[in-house]
């Protein structure tokens, strides 16, 4: 994060220069995205410590789901920007364009895009082997920057062949509508892990696992939930054990259980098991005035 913050400032001020010696409107969207990218890193940055810090007397859970916010955070920064840009784009349009020196500023932008891509890719790669959506939403916020470079330096392209000024602000209306899709998927899954939705992938896997492991315990389920946290997945199961089972074997088994599943999933997994009996637990279940405490 550190590394992406220090890029993320240096490139902010190449593509001001850029734009201060060209006038280029792409090239101002451009640096304005770049804008909106460094308060969002450095709110990437301070959820990231917050979601290491351990659980507390007032965070029993910790603080992992700031990821979360921070994912839809930078999701609606993105959007701001993206209209931002095409407001500035339509009005620079209709005052009249003065366009200098694009194929300096051209090759600034490429070369600020090319460091993007690099960037772009670590997070990404260290985010997905990290399990961190943090750092992941980042790095495709990065990507994104970069792709919004490469339009910009096609606009610049397409004016110095064709002398026609209009390209510079239709590029940057279509990088802000690509910026602008970018931003939506980033807040759609802050909303999806905020509201805990469960990935049909995850959960296939988690149950093909679950399967396995039940098989050579011996043991039978009949309830799974999950949650993501945004680092790590908070599992729960309900366990049936036969009504003469001993309790100190079923806790046995139920620990294993809560032992040896996380470590064939290839995500990170909390595994909370609540032990019923075979017999009789259909029954409670069905029955509407079970509170869940002794009779």
């Amino acid at each position: 994060m550190h590394l992406s913050l220090a890029v993320g400032v240096l490139l902010l001020a190449a593509k001001a220069s850029a734009w201060y010696v060209t006038g280029s409107t792409a090239i101002l969207a451009d640096a304005t995205e770049s804008v909106i990218h460094v308060f969002a890193v450095g709110f990437a940055a301070f959820s990231l410590y917050l979601s290491e810090r351990p659980p507390n007397a007032r965070f029993l859970y910790g603080y992992e789901r700031i990821a979360f916010f921070s994912a839809g955070f930078e999701g609606a920064l993105i959007i701001l920007a993206a209209v931002a840009i095409i407001v500035t784009a339509i009005r620079k349009w209709m005052q009249g364009l003065e366009l200098a020196h694009l194929g300096s500023g051209a090759l600034m932008v490429l070369a600020a895009s090319a460091l993007n891509a690099a960037l772009g890719w670590h997070l990404v790669r260290t985010g997905r082997k990290q399990n961190s959506i943090i750092l992941e939403a980042n790095g495709h916020h990065v990507l994104t920057d970069c792709w919004t470079s490469l339009g910009v330096v096609g606009g610049l392209g397409m004016v110095l062949l064709t002398g026609w000024k209009p390209f510079d602000p239709l590029l940057a209306i279509a990088a802000a509508v690509h910026i602008l899709y970018s931003g939506a998927k980033l807040v759609w899954r802050s909303v999806g892990g905020l509201l805990d939705y469960a990935d049909p992938g995850v959960g296939h896997q988690l149950r093909e696992q679950l399967d396995e492991v039940c098989g050579e315990l011996g043991l039978q389920y009949h309830g799974v939930r999950f949650r993501h946290t945004g680092h790590r997945l908070i599992v729960n199961i309900d366990l049936l054990f036969p009504f003469q089972t001993a309790l100190g074997e079923a806790h046995r088994l139920a620990t294993m259980l809560e032992q040896c599943l996380p470590e064939r999933l290839e995500f990170p997994a909390e595994i909370i098991t609540h032990l019923e009996s075979l017999e009789d637990h259909a029954e409670i279940h069905d029955d509407q005035h079970y509170t869940g405490r002794p009779a």
